[in-house]
């Protein structure tokens, strides 16, 4: 954030946020039960759901998925810095709130380009007071620029955590996401992780549902196979249990019995050598 005037940010920012059209931040944030969204974004998860409903699942498992992998490296690999790109909408066990309860000293950069996230940043920008937050106003598509800006909050000499969840599926050409995880993992010291997770084409439901949300006028979302979710992790060595359906990494002991035990959604944790 910075020392503009607020009242001209705050006109800018609502300039920018269109209403006509779903986007997939707001999309979210409905399936997890919050309260940031539209009509827009309503009717079409609502017909989404009358053609996947499994898609809800996908969404809640997704978010859990976050804080088991933020939990084991603040607490079994000791990571005191993280780097969430796409970050969406504020919702409960953010990525600092999660490693900040771990490692109160744990520093966060929060990035994403959505207006409504930017209107809702500073619920992000609490922090301990051992700690950091801050967040960028910026673009998956500029690695470079992250990893500029990033470092005026982390130490990028040391271990990071780069999280991009549920984003890449917005970039359109594989070959393009690959290129842009290899980009900011190059920036990142050895003993960085990267932590990643999409939907995938692994049901027809799951399929008809990125064609249905595609064809709403939203920035298309691009469903891939699990071997092309693994393949983002190249050159890293894979933390157990490698890629796999997001409900099946390193569930917590006890969990929910009443869950699914597989999603069209795969994750995984790579430890840069």
């Amino acid at each position: 954030m910075t020392d503009r005037d607020p009242s001209s940010e705050a006109a800018t920012i609502r300039a920018r946020i269109d209403t006509s059209k779903p986007h997939s931040a707001r999309f979210w944030n409905y399936f997890v039960g919050g309260k940031d969204h539209y009509e827009v974004d309503r009717e079409t998860g609502d017909h989404i759901k009358q053609i996947f409903p499994g898609l809800v699942d996908v969404a809640r498992t997704s978010r859990q998925f976050l804080g088991r992998a933020v939990e084991y490296l603040a607490g079994e690999q000791g990571v005191r810095q993280f780097l969430d790109i796409g970050t969406g909408l504020p919702t409960a066990d953010n990525t600092h709130e999660v490693a900040q309860r771990v490692a109160p000293e744990s520093r966060i950069v929060y990035v994403d380009n959505d207006p409504l996230v930017l209107t809702h940043a500073r619920a992000l920008l609490t922090s301990t007071p051992e700690g950091e937050t801050a967040y960028l106003d910026s673009d998956l598509h500029d690695p470079e620029a992250i990893l500029r800006d990033a470092a005026d909050t982390l130490d990028l000499s040391q271990p990071v955590a780069l999280m991009i969840l549920n984003t890449l599926g917005h970039v359109a050409e594989y070959e393009r996401a690959r290129d842009l995880v290899t980009r900011l993992m190059a920036g990142l010291a050895p003993g960085s992780y990267l932590v990643i997770s999409d939907s995938t084409s692994t049901s027809a439901g799951m399929i008809a549902a990125s064609e249905a949300y595609n064809a709403s006028g939203a920035v298309p979302y691009y469903v891939r196979s699990v071997a092309e979710i693994a393949g983002l992790f190249d050159g890293l060595e894979l933390v157990e249990p490698g890629v796999t359906p997001v409900t099946q990494w390193r569930p917590a002991p006890g969990g929910p019995a009443d869950g699914p035990a597989a999603v069209d959604a795969y994750g995984g944790v790579g430890r840069k050598r």
